[in-house]
């Protein structure tokens, strides 16, 4: 008796519909196989099948039994398979009354061995396939019901045992019940839940100031300062003053992280901007996606959020060096021999590191103890393309002991917040006819003769400033860009020479002499 059942393979952020065809044939033979292009984890489900219909009472076919994975020139990955071959194999050996039923529905899940079903990676892009070909519902695993129960016109049906599953088909009083969640009461909800806030930073206004700027403009940023100046602390806050994710940004976001399994059990949308910090041993790889069956890396999975390189010289030059067009395309291509797949990476990157290997150069108590040169070949570590996608390059001095012992109280971050949600609504506005572009970082050096018009006298600051301040080519772009988004926090059409003025300021590494 030939049987189909149907499931699906996540390939990027997307989802493919797999025809699983079952039949049993009446040839001599006990095998089992499987077909379709089939890795080493799908081969092996036959094993945990095997045993599930042991522990569970079912028969296991005496005669061979070919399992077809189609389309067949797609290889199939991993462990969700497990579930539709094994009720596949019980339609096509009459272990099941109504094998017609199962056509109506994508069904996932890994089997434990005795037919309990485990979680799975994908079940949003899954569940957003199988609504689009017009499935009647969704069977997955318990713990992925939330997460694809956000999909409406799609019954989705948790299940934490085989049997579950069989008496859902076989038996109409035992039908289960279909998850239900209110995905955007949830996320509205949680939205501005944070556990940390700007009101806890004594002091280092100008540093709330910058990264102000940064999250107004969606400007990259780099931190540079001595050990315990509060670099780190800083910029875990980032995510709080940034705009709260938009309904289709969250989809995205949570489609990424569902994908490279990321996501909680029992979790519905992501609900605020991601903040990936990678270890400074992370290979190329691992930051951008990669291997046998591409999976999104760390900068995909910061995409709508920030991507935090704690001690940027300590990374590997090739693992900086991959990100640079990703930072300009916003989106990364894995290709390889069969396959390219695209993951979105539109992310900020913030970043931090020591003026020199001691820490300590430019401080204003304590001595630099490096030798001639040092601090010059530990900044090089930094390409200069990779610095030229960095608009704002902000020094942190340490905290004076006045202003920590001080009770006066700081601004919180949902004041800040308030200010940028503003700048973003005015960038919003005037890009609205710029498919792609959303905030001033991404404006191309064309559009800055229409968008950042200066005066004559914004024009004379900036040149004497690029000749006194030795300021590199690359400054002028990023400058104009900075000071666009200041006008913009402070409501102005124009691009006054103050705002100039202080986006200057933020272009430490490019004055000639800086580091000695």
């Amino acid at each position: 008796m030939l049987v189909k059942t149907f499931g699906s393979a996540v390939y990027g952020v997307e989802a493919i519909s797999i025809t699983i065809e079952v039949n049993w044939l009446s040839t001599s033979g006990k095998d089992m196989m499987i077909v379709g292009l089939p890795d080493n984890a799908v081969k092996e489900s036959l094993q945990r099948v095997e045993s599930t219909f042991k522990t569970n009472g079912f028969q296991v076919p005496r005669t061979k039994v070919v399992v077809n994975m189609a389309p067949a020139d797609i290889k199939k990955s991993g462990t969700a398979f497990d579930l539709p071959i094994a009720l596949g194999i019980l339609a096509a050996t009459e272990q099941i009354e109504n094998p017609e039923a199962l056509s109506n529905y994508v069904i996932m899940g890994e089997l434990s061995l005795n037919g309990e079903i485990r979680s799975i990676k994908g079940a949003l892009p899954i569940a957003i396939q199988a609504a689009k070909e017009g499935f009647t519902g969704l069977i997955v695993p318990k713990m992925n019901a939330k997460e694809a129960g956000m999909v409406s016109k799609l019954k989705v049906y948790g299940v934490s045992h085989i049997k579950e599953v069989i008496e859902f088909f076989e038996n109409e009083e035992k039908r289960l019940e279909p998850t239900v969640v209110n995905a955007r009461e949830e996320f509205f909800q949680s939205q501005y839940d944070f556990e940390i806030d700007f009101a806890d930073v004594k002091g280092q206004e100008n540093i709330k100031r910058a990264l102000e700027i940064a999250a107004a403009g969606g400007h990259n940023a780099i931190l540079i300062g001595p050990p315990g100046a509060g670099k780190t602390m800083l910029a875990k806050r980032l995510p709080t003053i940034l705009p709260p994710l938009s309904l289709p940004e969250a989809l995205e976001t949570t489609k990424i992280h569902s994908v490279a399994g990321k996501l909680p059990e029992n979790s519905t949308l992501v609900s605020k901007r991601p903040f990936r910090s990678p270890h400074h041993t992370i290979s190329d790889v691992a930051l951008v996606g990669g291997g046998g069956i591409p999976q999104p890396g760390e900068i995909s999975l910061a995409h709508n959020g920030v991507l935090f390189l704690d001690e940027l010289p300590e990374f590997k030059r090739t693992v900086l060096e991959v990100m640079r067009q990703p930072m300009e395309e916003r989106r990364v291509t894995i290709s390889r021999a069969k396959i390219a797949t695209d993951f979105p990476a539109s992310f900020m990157l913030i970043a931090s590191m020591n003026p020199c290997p001691c820490g300590y150069y430019n401080h204003p108590e304590r001595a630099c103890t490096c030798p001639p040169g040092a601090v010059q070949k530990y900044l090089n570590k930094i390409s200069g393309p990779l610095l030229d996608r960095i608009d704002l390059h902000v020094e942190v001095t340490p905290v004076a002991f006045s202003e920590l012992s001080s009770l006066k109280p700081q601004e919180n971050s949902a004041s800040i917040r308030d200010r940028v949600i503003i700048a973003r609504e005015i960038q919003g506005e005037r890009y609205k006819n710029y498919p792609g572009i959303y905030c001033n970082a991404q404006i191309s050096s064309k559009m800055l003769k229409e968008i950042c018009v200066i005066s004559k006298v914004g024009a004379d600051l900036l040149k004497a400033a690029m000749e006194k301040l030795s300021l590199s080519a690359r400054a002028y772009d990023r400058i104009l860009k900075v000071s666009r988004t200041i006008a913009d926090l402070s409501h102005d059409a124009d691009i006054r020479p103050e705002y100039l003025a202080e986006a200057i300021q933020y272009r430490s590494l490019d004055r000639e002499g800086w580091a000695g």
